[in-house]
């Protein structure tokens, strides 16, 4: 009862922060990202009656990160009917809580393998709902290229589909690692204290009109509305962040570096945008015609340790 899941980070295009329900991670508003082929994580589930508890290798995690991957496998151990114990060995291509969307990949993946190596058969909408209940974005991570997460009002009407496959539109996702090591504050604890900031009911508000700004960049492969609204929310979202109780800062000095940098090079005729996520990492949107020249400009900055360059991604698959 053995099975191998990768699944891929994602980038949302408008941000996912702040939960309308904790325990089943509903959040407090819609989101549409893209997956990453350049960020994966690769997870093996065994269960077996021969383990007396379950056993985590492959990556450094906290005891609290433990904590919710046992969890996770006792979900889906319930819907299996099954009291095996699990060994669990995962790895991830790129740095672990620096802001790369590593949760999603990793609960995406874990929730594929672990449903296969019980035998189940659970339908994609299910796997994206059980995924999100360990990961929020995990659910993004499960069906294939650029995905659509619902909010929803309950557990059963709060999760994600693919909106176009990873085939539809040559974007590239360059992103430049500013600072690879675990950020403090972590996501989880981040989104927890949303409501501390005077500005996060004018941010949800604002995002109905952000969601169809984005459907219709995709639906017109737009670069230019795509990157407007794309830069403008995830300003807004690290406003909020910034403005809690107490505050946020993710972003590093070459952070905004990468920011300005950006802004100029699109004035100079390039037509790239920025977005980031909870971290201080940057992701560099384009499409895939201009990438080299992306790639050009990126390694003249200071203060880079690595970039990461994807194309739109498959879901979550076993391999």
């Amino acid at each position: 009862m053995k099975a191998t899941a990768i699944a891929p980070a994602n980038i949302a295009f408008i941000k996912y922060w702040g939960k309308a329900d904790d325990a089943l991670r509903l959040p407090m508003n819609s989101s549409i990202s893209m997956n990453l082929s350049g960020a994966l994580t690769t997870t093996t589930v065994e269960f077996s009656s021969d383990y007396r508890v379950d056993s985590i290798e492959g990556t450094e995690f906290t005891s609290r990160e433990k904590e919710k991957i046992v969890s996770h496998l006792d979900r889906i151990r319930k819907i299996g009917k099954s009291n095996l114990y699990a060994k669990v060995i995962t790895k991830n291509s790129f740095p672990k809580g620096a802001g790369i969307a590593s949760s999603a990949s990793g609960f995406a993946a874990l929730t594929v393998a672990a449903s296969k190596a019980l035998e189940l058969n659970i339908p994609e909408k299910e796997l994206t709902i059980l995924a999100r209940i360990g990961s929020g974005s995990g659910c993004r991570s499960i069906p294939d290229g650029f995905v659509y997460w619902k909010n929803g009002e309950s557990s059963d009407d709060s999760y994600a589909y693919s909106l176009y496959p990873s085939t539809y539109w040559d974007l590239r996702d360059i992103v430049a690692i500013v600072n690879a090591e675990e950020k403090s504050v972590s996501t989880t604890d981040g989104m927890a204290r949303v409501k501390t900031s005077p500005f996060w009911k004018e941010r949800i508000l604002g995002i109905p009109a952000k969601i169809q700004a984005v459907q219709y960049a995709l639906k017109k492969k737009s670069i230019r509305d795509l990157g407007i609204v794309m830069e403008e929310d995830c300003i807004n979202m690290h406003a909020v962040a910034m403005t809690q109780n107490p505050p946020l800062f993710y972003w590093k000095e070459t952070t905004m570096a990468i920011i300005h940098a950006v802004r100029r090079w699109r004035e100079e005729g390039l037509p790239v945008y920025f977005t980031i996520d909870a971290g201080p990492n940057v992701h560099l949107i384009c499409e895939g015609k201009n990438e080299k020249t992306v790639i050009e400009k990126v390694k003249r900055l200071h203060g880079i340790s690595q970039l990461i360059v994807n194309r739109p991604s498959l879901g979550a698959r076993l391999v």
